[in-house]
């Protein structure tokens, strides 16, 4: 039996208009871009889900605090208010704002890698990765191995494996692991979550070589949400504690504030309680981001995202927001189509190699998949597999994925049921002529990030 469509605890107040290109137009505005679908302009996207990061619908409060902002350049009353705000939800002393959250990894992992160090998580995402190789590091993942099977329902996907965490920290070498990243949730993995059990088990291993551990926390709040849904320890708990404990266990967090802060820009830095790291931090802050008051932000900026971090811990936006994937999640079921199973907080994970499975890993299925959701309703969507995944950085061989995702991001409070129906009409229609899907091939790409990029052309 379907899963009933959870309606929104919002009213619309205000629409933006948008269109759909018929098929030849589509098909023309492809190519033209490469088949890359970065390189679209939005105006030619009819459902837009390649992120949902910033391309959220901002509510009344948000907007009337975006009037509020104090532009001050140092000192600015919208600043303190963030920094409250902060305090108060995550428990850390120390709360500095960025523009984003490649911005916080940039300001904050220079000082914890180097050239010779690595960096272990239980599944870094693209710029995570990229942050920690332009600090000089390597990146590895250890998430469970039920993640790495889109079939099987379990409860935290998104966990790390600690067995494995223990015996890569000795293999290295405990004094050449410079950080160990919790990523909540998981996006990599398909947007699992991770349960405070496991972040104590892994923050006890971190104690216990001396390891700093930070959050990569843009999806703290669904998160949070799974935990109460899923731990039974925290059923009868609210987010907002959920939120504090799970922070306890961690010395820093980076965060793109973009996605369950619900603003279009922003993110943050915290510190539990270290004035030396922070003094650093403050410094790069000045260097790359401007004074560490705004951070790169405006001060109207500082004001919604003040407000939105709140909002965003909303337990009956949760539910609902919870409530459309699980929606698609059933409409696909229904026409045994497989994802990254149970559905994820931010996005659906439609599994691309066992819809695709004539299309190696090295022509690109998730890719294939997006192109064909853009060809078939003008949805836009991204790969989360090998060619998201990259090259090498050390041999420049194309690396194998331990999934090939196609991922269908939803922003938050902006589409309704009709819109997810027909995000499942595409992918079923697909279903029917997947066999005579082609892969791609990479024709020119950049050294790092290349999927934001690169150029590609179909196989014949």
């Amino acid at each position: 039996m379907a899963v009933k469509y959870i309606p929104e605890p919002f009213r619309i107040k205000m629409v933006e208009t948008i269109k759909i290109l018929n098929r030849e137009e589509r098909e023309e505005k492809i190519k033209e871009a490469k088949y890359n679908l970065f390189n679209l302009k939005g105006e030619d996207v009819y459902i837009d889900l390649l992120t949902d990061s910033g391309t959220n619908a901002m509510s009344s409060e948000q907007w009337a605090g975006v009037m509020r902002g104090d532009e001050a350049y140092a000192g600015a009353k919208s600043y303190y208010n963030l920094i409250e705000a902060g305090k108060d939800i995550f428990g850390y002393e120390i709360i500095q704002p960025v523009h984003q959250g490649r911005a916080a990894e940039k300001v904050l992992f220079p000082l914890l890698l180097n050239k010779g160090k690595y960096a272990i998580s239980n599944m870094f995402f693209d710029t995570t990765r990229a942050h920690v190789e332009l600090a000089g590091a390597r990146a590895i993942d250890c998430v469970v191995e039920e993640a790495k099977d889109p079939s099987i329902r379990a409860p935290f996907k998104g966990n790390m494996d600690v067995e494995k965490l223990e015996e890569t920290i000795n293999e290295l070498g405990k004094e050449n692991v410079g950080l160990v990243v919790m990523t909540i949730t998981n996006n990599s993995a398909g947007g699992q979550p991770v349960s405070i059990q496991n972040m104590r088990d892994v923050a006890a291993l971190c104690k216990k070589y001396g390891i700093p551990l930070n959050i990569d926390a843009a999806r703290f709040s669904e998160n949070a949400y799974f935990i109460k849904q899923r731990e039974e320890e925290f059923k009868n708990t609210s987010i907002k504690d959920i939120t504090k404990e799970m922070f306890s266990y961690a010395d820093t967090f980076t965060m793109s504030a973009k996605k369950d802060a619900i603003v279009n820009m922003g993110g943050l830095i915290g510190i539990k309680d270290n004035e030396e790291l922070y003094l650093k931090v403050k410094a790069n802050c000045i260097s790359f981001e401007g004074f560490t008051t705004y951070g790169g932000l405006a001060g109207r900026d500082l004001e919604a995202l003040s407000i939105g971090l709140y909002e965003g811990q909303d337990e009956d936006f949760l539910k609902y927001r919870i409530g459309q994937l699980e929606y698609l999640a059933a409409r696909l079921d229904e026409a045994g189509i497989a994802y990254q199973s149970p559905v994820g907080g931010h996005g659906l994970f439609v599994d691309a190699k066992a819809l695709l499975p004539h299309i190696p890993y090295n022509e690109f299925p998730g890719q294939a998949l997006a192109v064909e959701l853009y060809r078939e309703a003008g949805i836009r969507t991204c790969d989360i597999g090998s060619y998201m995944l990259g090259n090498d950085p050390d041999t420049g061989e194309q690396l194998k994925a331990d999934f090939e995702f196609t991922r269908l991001a939803i922003p938050r409070r902006v589409y309704t049921q009709a819109h997810f129906d027909v995000m499942a009409d595409a992918l079923i229609a697909i279903k029917e002529r997947a066999s005579s899907v082609k892969g791609y091939r990479v024709v020119w790409e950049p050294p790092i990030l290349r999927h934001f990029q690169a150029h590609l052309e179909p196989l014949k």
